[in-house]
């Protein structure tokens, strides 16, 4: 019996862009938890921290490969919502997906390195000790770390990630090839983990820290996931937001808002272009909600 694609097709363009939301934030969590629980487990006999640093790596290529124009990350689209490229009403849907896609990676990580991971632990799940195995899955801050200085680095290093980002898609000022940003991004990331992980783990994603730790408060380590450190869980959280949104604004101030304006004729034809184009989440600004395809023209 042939099954006919077409039957299996979502008919929904906003479910068809979170669904590949939720695989590519799966991969892209599920390459990075994975090389932290094979390094940590194996007490770095296979694997060290830079083979962490570069699996998330890979984890982004691979995640962009899902949609044109992936976000992968809560904090980048709600800074595309405020620039007008992706509407207000897809936002808690694609934070969602993020969400569970990192929720299931982080499962099907624990899974994966169930025995490894009692192995190294003893059989006790804890966020603290020797045999602590919590960072496997979220991050969390060095001791010498005081509350302010775990914030900014978070938004230092999410901001960083934005005004990167947003300089690759500018039009007006040599773009980056379509085929290159992915990897570009890749090398972005990279770059960051590498330089700017040493004092909380760099997670510079609300859902890739917020997932994972939800799946430990199921899986055993309990409510000690949320409440060590004094309640330092909101910190990735809310810092990638508010550095999302400082590279954000400096972007535009130094950069987009900058630049000579674009020639009305080419602004419209990109318009065209993106509102044809379902699940391209770099496009230039979307007409509103309800708004006819003839008023573009």
């Amino acid at each position: 019996i042939m099954l006919n694609p077409r039957l299996l097709r979502v008919r929904s363009a906003l479910m068809r862009q979170c669904m590949a939301e939720f695989l590519g934030t799966l991969v892209l969590i599920l390459f990075g938890l994975s090389a932290a629980a094979q390094v940590t487990t194996s007490r770095q006999t296979k694997g060290q921290t830079l083979s962490i640093h570069l699996s998330w790596a890979v984890g982004v290529i691979v995640g962009f490969d899902f949609s044109s124009g992936a976000h992968l990350n809560p904090a980048v689209s709600l800074c595309f919502c405020i620039l007008g490229k992706l509407r207000w009403g897809q936002l808690l849907p694609y934070c969602l997906s993020q969400l569970l896609g990192a929720y299931v990676a982080a499962a099907l990580v624990f899974a994966l390195y169930y025995d490894a991971i009692m192995d190294f632990s003893g059989g006790v799940l804890t966020v603290y000790g020797p045999n602590e195995t919590a960072s496997i899955f979220a991050t969390y801050p060095s001791e010498y770390l005081t509350l302010g200085g775990s914030f900014l680095d978070q938004v230092v290093g999410t901001g960083t990630l934005l005004l990167c980002i947003l300089s690759l898609t500018e039009k007006r000022n040599t773009p980056a090839p379509p085929d290159l940003i992915a990897p570009i991004v890749a090398g972005i990331v990279l770059g960051i983990i590498m330089s700017m992980s040493a004092n909380c783990g760099a997670a510079l994603n609300p859902a890739r820290d917020l997932g994972p730790r939800l799946l430990m408060l199921t899986a055993g380590w309990g409510t000690e996931v949320f409440t060590c450190y004094n309640y330092w869980f909101w910190v990735p959280i809310v810092a990638p937001i508010t550095g999302a949104l400082a590279g954000t604004s400096l972007y535009l101030f130094f950069i987009e808002w900058q630049l000579p304006d674009e020639p009305l004729e080419n602004k419209n034809n990109c318009k065209l272009k993106v509102y044809y184009a379902t699940g391209v989440n770099f496009p230039a600004r979307l007409p509103p909600e309800g708004e006819s395809k003839s008023a573009l023209s």
